[in-house]
């Protein structure tokens, strides 16, 4: 067994140094031919998924459940639907994408998704299946229905996130990873910033059935796209015929996570961030009535003042990460974001706050951009899926108790507070973002500190 695994591992090495020789061979607008298709088909994904998730709310909100004092509780329970999966599945998911052919495990979610998007058609009206009448589709049937979809396409999210990770290490020379990186986090701040409006466009114009259509189509075409990809043999953490130890490996992903001083640094760091971050999510339209004293129909031009900076900076920090190190832009990009929040906690004028805004998008593009590299350059290919399964849950946690925390830190304990320290006033909500800005910027020193001297694979200067 020893010598066809040590066999194997020689043939997909070699086959690995011929596919990332070609790589640096071919550099282009989108990096390679493959990693283009990748991204292509992410694109077309991506937005489909934001125009989804919104198309739910607006349909739960105003269909099904309009003018019902249990809207807020439905539209909460479709939220959960979309973090259950994150702590409870994902965790265990990571063992099976480092077993996995991760191209495979992809092509497998998306038309996994894509079913499950067209079974949810329908409890819309659009069609029926069969063996249902239009008696079935109560309210409450067509929630369960929804809850139950949501559910299952998130649980496949958790194998396809990881594998695409995993992929783009394969598909990218480490040189270019960040641009990779950038390029995708690109798409996705877009996707945020046009999906709402293009999903209320959709819903109000047309109906729920097409939003639910164009989100099916976005998987299928994301399945032609990863089936046009050449990717060399995924390494897996097992061979064909091997004794699989469930929590054996579960064990060795989590003792490598916690034990490498790159990415404890690195969660250390994104907890800290995130943990202050969650208030400005959750208590910046209060922000924008009481300390701005504007209306909160203002409060979404801030968010697309956000939105528009973020898709600025995931493209410049594709394009300097190269020149001033990963792991330089990644400490930066704390440093910088905790100055800007420290500025914008004292805001009293509407117009500099979306400014500054849009410049703290740039910071918060960058920190992905960054982390996504590192963590393929410390982590072996075999274990980049179990990997992935401990940082992602701790992220998601963070992300739920830093918006609790910042709604108890407002409602209760500095409920009606008001200080004053060297000429400066201070309240409720001001005091929690200068709190936020704080933990980013003990973030930034912390990872200057431990990051020193992590340099990733320069750009060969003969490649054009």
């Amino acid at each position: 067994m020893d010598k066809e695994k040590n066999t194997v591992g020689t043939n997909e090495n070699a086959s690995t140094a011929a596919f990332t020789s070609f790589l640096r061979r071919s550099p282009g607008l989108l990096i390679n031919r493959n990693f283009g298709l990748l991204w292509c088909g992410q694109v077309i994904s991506i937005t489909g998924d934001f125009v989804f998730d919104t198309t739910l709310v607006l349909w739960i909100t105003t269909v099904i459940a309009r003018n019902q004092s249990w809207s807020p509780l439905a539209v909460s329970g479709l939220l959960m639907m979309t973090t259950i999966p994150t702590f409870v599945v994902g965790p265990l998911a990571g063992v099976f994408v480092d077993r996995w052919d991760k191209r495979q495990t992809m092509m497998r979610m998306d038309v996994a998704r894509a079913i499950l998007i067209t079974l949810l058609l329908s409890f819309t009206g659009l069609f029926s299946l069969p063996w249902l009448t239009r008696g079935y589709f109560t309210a409450f049937w067509q929630i369960g229905a929804t809850y139950t979809v949501v559910f299952l396409a998130t649980c496949c999210a958790q194998f396809f996130n990881p594998s695409r990770l995993a992929l783009i290490g394969d598909l990218v020379d480490e040189p270019e990873r960040a641009r990779a990186t950038g390029l995708l986090q690109m798409t996705t701040s877009i996707a945020v910033v046009i999906a709402p409006s293009l999903a209320a466009l959709l819903f109000f114009s047309a109906g729920i059935q097409w939003a639910l259509i164009i989100d099916a189509l976005s998987f299928l075409i994301s399945f032609v796209a990863i089936l046009m990809v050449q990717a060399p043999p995924a390494a897996r953490s097992s061979v064909s015929g091997e004794e699989h130890h469930f929590w054996r490996e579960f064990a060795e992903g989590i003792r490598f996570s916690m034990g490498n001083q790159v990415l404890t640094t690195i969660l250390l760091a994104l907890v800290l961030v995130i943990l202050g971050s969650g208030a400005l999510t959750t208590l910046n339209v209060f922000f924008v009535t009481q300390n701005l004293h504007a209306p909160a129909s203002f409060y979404g031009v801030l968010s697309s003042a956000l939105g528009a900076g973020a898709v600025i900076g995931a493209i410049l920090a594709g394009l300097l990460a190269q020149q001033i190190g990963a792991a330089r832009m990644f400490w930066l990009a704390l440093l910088v974001f905790g100055v800007i929040v420290l500025i914008y906690a004292r805001m009293t004028s509407f117009i500099p706050a979306a400014v500054l805004l849009f410049f703290l998008g740039l910071p918060n593009s960058s920190l992905n951009v960054a982390a996504i590299p590192l963590l393929l350059h410390v982590t072996p290919r075999e274990l980049i899926g179990r990997v992935s399964a401990v940082i992602t849950p701790i992220q998601s946690l963070t992300v739920t108790i830093s918006a609790a925390l910042a709604g108890y830190l407002d409602g209760v304990a500095l409920r009606g507070f008001h200080a004053s320290f060297l000429g400066i006033t201070f309240g409720p909500i001001d005091t929690i973002f200068t709190g936020t800005a704080l933990l980013a910027l003990s973030g930034g020193f912390y990872a200057m500190a431990k990051l020193r001297g992590i340099k990733l694979a320069a750009r060969n200067p003969t490649s054009k």
